[in-house]
């Protein structure tokens, strides 16, 4: 018997800060055997809290992105499953219910699955401009009784609570056009907030019940789990980029140096910092600040309606933020549940690439291999028609790409000193 190629997998994460492509290879006999072979980062320009502005500035960096990769695999990239951010993101839940027969119980077939699902979309009420990017299956209830999978079980009557997840049109078609603008087809969208809860929580956190926050540059994302599936994703426009321009104010120094003094900070330069006239003690102040605010004014504020009952398997963060000291315990202290940090993404990635800022583009990986396991898990919608391109990408030159790959955050030592000391500034 000949044995089957594998096939190549390939995801974009357009986020605020950078962008990047990650390319893996998946071993058709096993669906969750994913092997990253590598991947493309190129700084983000034309985005402001992960969205859009610019289209011809995204496109390029997207553009860039996409031959990095290219270049580092040695593979022509003709289609990706692309991750993105959007402001307006609205959750609906909706029920539906079918008969599978008569009065003798029949096994539940896939056209079943369709008619339940169709007979829960039927309730959803959605205006003009908005399009279901997720529809997620949240639980199913055969003959009263909960089940995982019902599919080949045998009953008489499914019933389904579904999740429909639905973003701006607009948000939709900038991405699409931005990413075909830039030679390459569209196979799927994820939401960011998803995707990175996909590349740092584990099956047991999420059979469990957990939230996931991963906070991005532009944005911070939450994903709320129980029994393994997620229930409510929320977007909120703040990010890592804001504590850089809150530094720019207080500091009196333009947003690329307060970004050069953030990153310094995360590298335990304080001695340096300190020399070269920096209020460290300042800085660490108006950091601080800020993730307070995120976390009391806008996290605590959407799991008002949640108990910390509901998720055993605490809060999973990530994001370059995450490493603040001080964090962990600011944040079991606002939502009384304990903090589980992500260091690296679930997947094995190249050297260089091994920290929590890739989540999101991981995430992809494992989302593309859920959906080959089960394609009733994420149900993917169908996504709206944009102008065609007809776009040649040239070959790019090694030593642009060079300048183009962003170095390692190196945050383990991140002000150390400080950790003891930074909840009592506050």
């Amino acid at each position: 018997m000949q044995q089957r190629e594998s096939e190549t997998l390939v995801g974009l994460s357009v986020g605020t800060t950078k962008i990047t492509v990650i390319v893996a290879e998946r071993d058709p006999r096993y669906l969750d055997a994913v092997h990253v072979i590598g991947m493309g980062c190129s700084p983000s320009h034309g985005l402001s809290k992960g969205v859009i502005v610019n289209l011809g500035e995204a496109t390029q960096s997207v553009l860039k992105a996409f031959q990095e990769a290219e270049n580092i695999t040695d593979r022509k990239i003709d289609s990706a499953i692309v991750a993105f951010n959007a402001l307006d993101v609205k959750c609906a839940m909706t029920d539906g219910m079918v008969a599978l027969g008569g009065r003798d119980p029949k096994r539940v077939e896939i056209a079943d699955l369709d008619r339940v699902i169709e007979a829960a979309q039927s309730r959803l009420e959605l205006s003009t401009n908005m399009l279901p990017i997720h529809t997620i299956p949240v639980r199913y209830t055969l003959d009263d009784r909960v089940v995982d999978e019902p599919l080949n079980m045998t009953g008489t009557r499914l019933e389904i609570m579904l999740l429909t997840v639905s973003v701006p049109l607009t948000y939709v078609r900038n991405i699409i056009t931005c990413v075909q603008e830039a030679g390459v087809q569209v196979e799927g969208l994820v939401l960011k907030p998803l995707a990175a809860s996909l590349g740092a929580v584990t099956e047991e956190e999420m059979r469990a019940g957990c939230i996931s926050i991963s906070i991005g540059g532009g944005s911070t994302g939450l994903v709320l789990y129980q029994g393994a599936r997620p229930f409510r994703i929320i977007s909120i426009p703040i990010g890592g980029y804001h504590i850089t321009s809150d530094l720019a104010s207080v500091l009196r120094v333009s947003l690329r140096d307060a970004e050069k003094i953030k990153q310094r900070i995360f590298i335990d330069d304080e001695e340096s910092l300190r020399r070269d006239g920096i209020d460290i003690d300042l800085a660490i102040q108006v950091i601080g600040a800020r993730v307070e605010e995120l976390f009391t004014d806008y996290v605590k504020v959407a799991l008002s309606e949640c108990s910390p009952q509901l998720f055993p398997g605490g809060v999973i963060l990530s994001g370059g933020v995450s490493k603040t000291p001080g964090i962990v315990e600011m944040l079991v202290d606002i939502l009384q549940m304990q903090v589980r940090v992500v260091t690296k993404p679930l997947y094995t990635m190249p050297p260089g690439r091994e920290d929590a800022s890739y989540v999101s583009a991981a995430g992809l990986l494992r989302y593309h291999s859920y959906h080959n396991r089960d394609p009733y898990l994420f149900i993917e919608p169908s996504l709206p028609d944009v102008k065609p391109v007809t776009y040649s990408r040239a070959p790019v030159d090694p030593d642009e790409l060079q300048s183009m790959t962003v170095s390692r955050e190196n945050l383990k030592g991140f002000l150390s000193k400080m950790a003891k000391n930074f909840r009592d500034l506050f």
